[in-house]
């Protein structure tokens, strides 16, 4: 079967590139070797994160560097057999963190997050899926004065270099709006137009569906049978495309280093676990614990604890201790009730050292390109990188500028 474009990778950034270029006339296949939504985009928080113009950074101080060395902490756990490989990313990562690098990344970065919430509404609204989006924000929360006063000398900055909105939310005010939450908190920090979803797999089934809908194809198949030629084998049959697009997120590095580039890719391992509430309990917004790492969030299944990071092999097994050791904090800060899922689910974050995505051309391939590496926020850039690459790809002009997210800065 020949298509203009096979797009590789059925989670939330190739649902989008394959809808955007099937929109723009291209005869699209889409590939994964599962449903389209169930890797690292069923198990996300479900944020679509407005204000998130500075990417996560690597911490710079030594006291918390010195509390994630021992292995401790509820928000960064890692595997010891892991950190040789992972050093000189690490090391990378932290230099790019710098205050002064950190800020020329986010003038990129912001380029990309301005236009998260808007093309998730246009493309849900055309999918018949705005239902799953909530305009309702999230909202950190503080258990102690110096994280508090922390997030807010962090917000102010974002607000005045990027007009990032934010509701400071006293004690009264936090329990106004979220009366089931521990009563010892001393406030919150409410970032109100950022979007959440009720059910991330369940948006990108919607989102897959619609591209299906355009005329575009899915097929169950493996992207390491890629061949140069771009032929992939499907449980259909061979499927043969003048272009390929490379979205598989954690596992693209794994093509991309067969075709000769080392783009320096890096995982974030995450868990998460569903909950049924107490009775007469309620969870209003997405909730983050600042000093603990972990967030909980109102989803169809059930209220979602998702953790912070773990850092390990890719496909290493499950060691779900940071789950273990948040849930105790968890049922303190809201009423949980029993688990509902058999055991905690387990994704991977594709990260690069300087923690922005790669989206674009490569450079020695004709019909080759790249889109990953979108590390915490691939839920939120999704619809974005989707429209990026299709107005590459067919010669439009760009939403953004898309040359800081290039291959070649590696």
């Amino acid at each position: 079967m020949k298509f203009d474009t096979v797009v590789l990778g059925a989670g939330i950034v190739g649902v989008c590139v394959a809808v955007h270029l099937q929109k723009r006339g291209r005869q699209v296949a889409l590939v994964d070797r599962k449903l389209p939504g169930n890797e690292t985009s069923f198990g996300n928080a479900g944020l679509i994160q407005r204000e998130g113009v500075y990417p996560y950074a690597f911490p710079r101080d030594f006291g918390t560097l010195l509390r994630y060395a021992r292995n401790q902490s509820p928000d960064v756990r890692y595997h010891a057999d892991a950190m040789l490989k992972t050093a000189p990313f690490l090391w990378q990562y932290w230099r790019n963190s710098h205050p002064a690098k950190h800020a020329e990344i986010a003038k990129s970065y912001s380029t990309l997050i301005e236009h998260c919430v808007s093309e998730h509404r246009a493309l849900a609204d055309a999918a018949g899926a705005r239902a799953l989006l909530r305009p309702i924000g999230w909202i950190k929360v503080f258990r102690s004065g110096a994280a508090r006063d922390a997030e807010n000398r962090l917000v102010e900055l974002w607000h005045r270099e990027y007009g990032v909105a934010f509701e400071t939310l006293d004690a009264a005010r936090l329990q106004q709006m979220e009366p089931d939450l521990d009563k010892h908190l001393l406030g919150g920090l409410r970032y109100p137009e950022s979007d959440s979803v009720s059910d991330p797999n369940a948006l990108v089934t919607a989102y897959a569906n619609y591209f299906e809908a355009l005329g575009g194809r899915f097929f169950i198949g493996d992207a390491d049978t890629l061949r140069e030629g771009w032929e992939v084998d499907t449980d259909a049959e061979t499927i043969k495309a003048e272009s390929v697009v490379l979205a598989l997120g954690p596992w693209s590095d794994r093509v991309s280093s067969r075709l000769g580039y080392r783009v320096p890719l890096a995982v974030k391992r995450g868990y998460h676990m569903h909950y049924a509430p107490q009775p007469s309990a309620r969870l209003n917004h997405p909730v983050l614990d600042v000093e603990n790492g972990y967030l909980l969030a109102p989803m169809a299944r059930g209220i979602r604890l998702t953790t912070g990071a773990e850092i390990a092999r890719r496909d290493a097994a499950k060691t779900p201790t940071q789950l273990e050791a948040v849930e105790p904090i968890a049922r303190t800060l809201f009423p949980l009730g029993e688990r509902l899922d058999a055991e905690p689910w387990m994704g991977g974050r594709p990260c690069t050292p300087d923690m922005m995505p790669v989206i674009g051309p490569a450079k020695n391939h004709r019909g080759l390109w790249f889109a990953f590496g979108h590390a915490h926020h691939g839920l939120t850039l999704g619809p974005v990188t989707g429209r990026l690459i299709a107005e590459m790809m067919t010669g439009e002009p760009t939403i953004v500028d898309p040359q800081p997210f290039r291959v070649e800065r590696f």
